[in-house]
């Protein structure tokens, strides 16, 4: 099963982008194994548009593009069902073993996710109740992807 996360907005080079990068390579090389490939990042350019509510919806567009029909969807959003790490890599052990090609994880812009987004995303998680930049959330939802796989592999980096 093919990984991606689909994000709003590109990361500068720094710290931040080295710490997801490495997160990005351990998920790449530990999932293998797993038969999951990616993750993959997209990025795409954050809207310019007066509103909040055009500005999501202009940013929806982009991301539901880059999930084809086949694609299983997740949402981060802040509304979305808080799980746990256990929980995260049995939803993409699940998803894998029923047949799932393409999962997709969408990061929103500042303003978050549109209704149109929303409404066609077939999970919508967050982490926790607490806001987070968008550069830390998708170091964050590197960090998870890895653990997902050390979880699926029994590794022991993640220690319940």
């Amino acid at each position: 099963m093919q990984i991606s996360i689909l994000a709003i907005g590109r990361m500068k080079s720094g710290p931040d982008l080295s710490l997801f990068e490495r997160y990005m390579d351990r998920a790449n090389k530990s999932g293998k194994s797993l038969h999951l490939s990616g993750p993959d990042l997209r990025e795409f350019t954050e809207s310019r548009a007066a509103t909040s509510d055009l500005r999501k919806m202009d940013e929806a567009g982009p991301l539901l593009s880059a999930a084809s029909s086949d694609t299983y969807l997740i949402a981060l959003d802040e509304n979305g069902r808080d799980v746990s790490s256990v929980q995260f890599a049995e939803i993409i052990r699940n998803l894998r073993d029923d047949g799932t090609r393409h999962l997709a994880i969408a990061i929103g812009g500042p303003d978050g996710h549109g209704k149109d987004l929303l409404q066609k995303a077939n999970k919508t998680i967050r982490f926790g109740a607490m806001t987070w930049p968008h550069q830390l959330v998708r170091i964050l939802l590197a960090e998870q992807i890895y653990r997902a796989t050390t979880i699926l592999s029994g590794h022991p980096y993640h220690r319940a």
